[in-house]
């Protein structure tokens, strides 16, 4: 299964519409992968907050037209990303979408975890309260975007829902970047699942990103990883080798606490 992260650069002075349209050439250009990744609200900027509300679209918006006509001209699952969903009540969210190679959208996941702490998307955005499995034809992808890498007990939840590869979009800053690559390898270690992690680059709202997206294996190596600056990193995944590590170093089976109840599921599979 090959993959392809866009660490798409989100730089002052450029209009949406202008990145939305460099965006989906850039997911065009992908045509020889199976899976497409784009970043966290790559349209705006997950720090430009001043423009949430002006920028915010339903899930049938134009990012999705866009997007959608993209993984049909690749030919290609992509996981376009977040953008700020305006719900029907006028609610915003911070929601990740996936468009089959058919271009048709196979699923949506609401950020759970809203980061700044009372201020920001904390408090402009509405929490998501489902995770979120895809089935791909080789595996299941699991979704996470930015601050949810932070809890640990989320992506246990997606273990649980039947993921082997989690996919985090997000729009880190450079300041904790070290941050950003520790986490990545922990969840990839204690879910023994792929991590397919992809960062905004640039610099947006004041705040520099911090690029560096990176592909992580189930027993944590890193197996490639981007620069600062716009670019996309395609690395090459063995899909059996989740199963035979979790066979080969079976830690899964003594988990004791955080365990699903009989009849009970850890999460909700789905969009």
């Amino acid at each position: 299964m090959r993959a392809s992260l866009i660490q798409i650069a989100v730089n002052e002075g450029e209009s949406v519409g202008s990145r939305r349209s460099r965006a989906a050439e850039l997911v065009r250009e992908q045509g020889g992968s199976d899976l497409v990744v784009l970043p966290e609200l790559w349209t705006v900027g997950a720090f430009a907050y001043e423009q949430f509300e002006t920028e915010a679209e339903p899930l049938d918006g134009p990012t999705y037209e866009a997007m959608s006509k993209a993984a049909r001209d690749a030919g290609v699952w992509l996981h376009a990303g977040s953008v700020v969903e305006r719900a029907g009540d006028g609610s915003l969210y911070n929601t990740a979408l996936v468009l089959s190679p058919a271009g048709e959208l196979a699923a949506t996941y609401r950020k759970i975890h809203r980061f700044g702490f009372d201020q920001g998307e904390a408090v402009l955005m509405s929490a998501g309260d489902s995770l979120t499995t895809v089935t791909l034809p080789e595996q299941t992808l699991g979704l996470a975007t930015c601050y949810d890498l932070r809890f640990p007990e989320q992506f246990r939840g997606l273990v649980d829902a039947g993921a082997t590869t989690m996919v985090v979009s997000a729009g880190w800053p450079a300041r904790r970047r070290a941050h950003w690559t520790l986490l990545n390898r922990a969840r990839a270690v204690e879910d023994q699942s792929y991590v397919l992690a992809c960062a905004l680059a640039g610099t947006h709202a004041g705040v520099e990103q911090s690029g560096h997206s990176l592909v992580v294996d189930p027993w944590g190596e890193v197996l490639a990883e981007a620069g600062p600056g716009e670019c996309v990193l395609t690395v090459e995944l063995d899909p059996a080798k989740v199963a035979a590590t979790r066979e080969q170093f079976p830690a899964l089976k003594d988990r004791v606490l955080g365990l699903r109840t009989p009849g009970g599921a850890a999460g909700r599979a789905g969009s």
